[in-house]
């Protein structure tokens, strides 16, 4: 609780994920990877309660052991690639009994996440009174540096500016949504089936606590990097989160 308002956090995690088969309870690190982001959101000082929606029984068992309540098994229907997350999220909010004043999503494919980055959103979202709140972090290429191909393979300004800054120094920095933390109000979400619009404050994270686990690439990567950190920190350091 903050300020007298009561948080939920949701773990949305599904069974039928294609790109990395089981990737939500792969081992990485010694634990599966849906366990990194329970004990994050254990460690929050303002999360109230954690819950689970899935629809896999595996992936529920999992959770449970590592601590997280699963009070409903998410129907076969919003289990699919079509399924939106605000559907899920939505579900999950009336098949609880109690009623909090703003939720927190938290992807099971975000590792590296503190509860620090957690509480952080939460407090921006509190203290600046925005309905919304999502965490972002700097992106790697500009847009006035991006372009779309035509058929004919001729490119397009992504930003069609006559000016554009000829120096790296000059250009604006450009952010893009890294997926970690989801914060809004409850009656908000409830109003418009979105978890930000054009209302939402960001809460810049660091490039090394964005890692979304995607791909295979990201999977050896996260191994490589826990490797690295145990090597040069010890394995406390890489098994508990401390990046």
């Amino acid at each position: 609780m903050i300020n007298g308002k009561s948080v939920l956090a949701i773990i949305p995690a599904r069974g039928g994920s294609k790109g990395i088969p089981r990737k939500n309870i792969r081992e990485i690190g010694g634990k599966p990877l849906i366990a990194w982001t329970i004990e994050a959101s254990k460690q929050s000082r303002y999360i109230d309660r954690l819950i689970l929606s899935s629809d896999d029984e595996e992936i529920i068992g999992v959770a449970r052991e590592w601590g997280c309540d699963v009070p409903f098994t998410r129907p076969q229907g919003l289990a699919t690639d079509e399924s939106g997350t605000a559907e899920v999220i939505l579900h999950a909010i009336k098949n609880i009994e109690e009623i909090f004043d703003y939720i927190v999503v938290l992807q099971p494919t975000s590792p590296l996440r503190l509860a620090v980055d957690i509480d952080s959103c939460i407090e921006k979202c509190i203290n600046t009174k925005s309905p919304s709140c999502v965490s972002v972090t700097g992106a790697d290429k500009s847009p006035y540096w991006m372009y779309f191909l035509g058929d004919t393979g001729k490119i397009t300004s992504v930003i069609d500016v006559a000016d554009r800054p000829s120096r790296r120094q000059e250009i604006p920095v450009a952010y893009v949504l890294n997926g970690v933390v989801y914060v809004i109000e409850i009656e908000t979400f409830m109003e418009t089936k979105q978890l930000f619009d054009r209302d939402t404050v960001a809460y810049v994270m660091p490039r090394n606590r964005s890692l979304d686990i995607d791909t295979e690439f990201d999977l050896v990567f996260f191994e490589h990097l826990l490797d690295y950190l145990k090597s040069t920190n010890g394995p406390e350091k890489a098994t508990e989160g401390e990046i």
